[in-house]
């Protein structure tokens, strides 16, 4: 972690299925407390990524709580290839969060509680909003990964190949495009899609040279089917329409990873869904240039109550 003195508490979660979950608690260190954010990072990524976002919070009046999902950071990955992104299905991911939720956040955390979730993160947590309503006070969603883009090959044929390895038994195996590890470099910066900005972009680098066990590499055709399952099941008539809690979706403007128009009529659907859209920013707002993320902010500021 960038900042060790952050943390007053790291372990593990073990689930029914014998999965550890690594989870950190990062207290607001003096009064007053606002209440509790929940931080939920995307696909690939670890709790040590978010050190710049969890001091923002805590300098806000949040403790904040987070962990890593199964199959990345430090938590139990699924396939002996620690490197290949994999899933069998999104209700592992759910049953993970419900399970932390339920054990560890709401019997220690004062609320009241917020979520805010990344990409994958706020996939997961919409589907966690519709089962759990009340829960949570509000929701704070970025670039929720409510469709995805599948370059260079199109959707409907990656669908297609996805479905095709499952009924070959290919799941484990990489989808097209995709393989082991390969850190953010320099020389690669000007073709990334998820950040403009340089130092961001090098932090998970920087993580994983500092402890090579962070690194996760590409999907498999499981994490893929495993994906186009789950969001078949957020376009269901009236499933998005059926979660009540108060959310604000920040949309990148030139997403590359998540389509922005998908996001608009996710958040068109619910019943009390704001969006904030942030022209020029790429996927990763939380890991944008100072000019995209102090935009990312004051929206959230708006939405939880600025506090002093």
């Amino acid at each position: 972690m960038n900042a060790p003195n952050m943390i007053s508490h790291i372990d593990y979660l073990t689930t029914p299925d014998r999965c550890r979950i690594r989870y950190a608690v990062y207290p607001r260190r003096r009064e007053p407390v606002h209440g509790t954010v929940l931080l939920l990072s995307g696909r690939s990524e670890f709790m040590e990524k978010y050190a710049e976002t969890i001091e923002d919070l805590n300098r806000r009046g949040f403790h904040v709580y987070s962990f890593d999902w199964r199959g990345q950071g430090l938590s139990t990955r699924g396939l002996e290839d620690r490197h290949k992104g994999y899933v069998g299905n999104y209700s592992e991911y759910i049953r993970d969060l419900d399970q932390f939720v339920a054990e560890i956040l709401q019997p220690h955390a004062p609320g009241p509680l917020i979520s805010l979730s990344h990409s994958m993160g706020g996939h997961i947590f919409l589907r966690y909003l519709h089962d759990h309503p009340g829960v949570f006070q509000k929701a704070v969603l970025v670039s929720p990964m409510v469709d995805i883009y599948t370059p260079p090959v199109p959707k409907p044929l990656t669908v297609w190949l996805t479905r095709l390895a499952r009924r070959l038994r290919q799941t484990q195996a990489y989808a097209p495009g995709e393989g082991c590890y390969r850190p953010p470099d320099p020389d690669r910066f000007k073709t990334n899609t998820l950040t403009t900005d340089l130092k961001r972009y090098l932090v998970t680098a920087a993580a994983v040279d500092g402890n090579p066990d962070l690194a996760l590499g590409g999907v498999t055709y499981g994490w893929l089917a495993a994906t186009f399952e789950s969001i078949d099941i957020l376009n269901r008539p009236d499933y998005l329409g059926a979660i009540p809690t108060p959310i604000l979706m920040v949309t990148a403007g030139a997403d590359r990873v998540v389509p922005a128009e998908a996001q608009k009529k996710v958040c068109r659907t619910m019943p009390d869904c704001r969006l904030e859209l942030i022209p020029g920013a790429y996927h990763e707002i939380l890991m944008e240039a100072d000019r995209f993320r102090d935009q990312f902010w004051q929206a959230f500021d708006r939405f939880a109550g600025k506090k002093t």
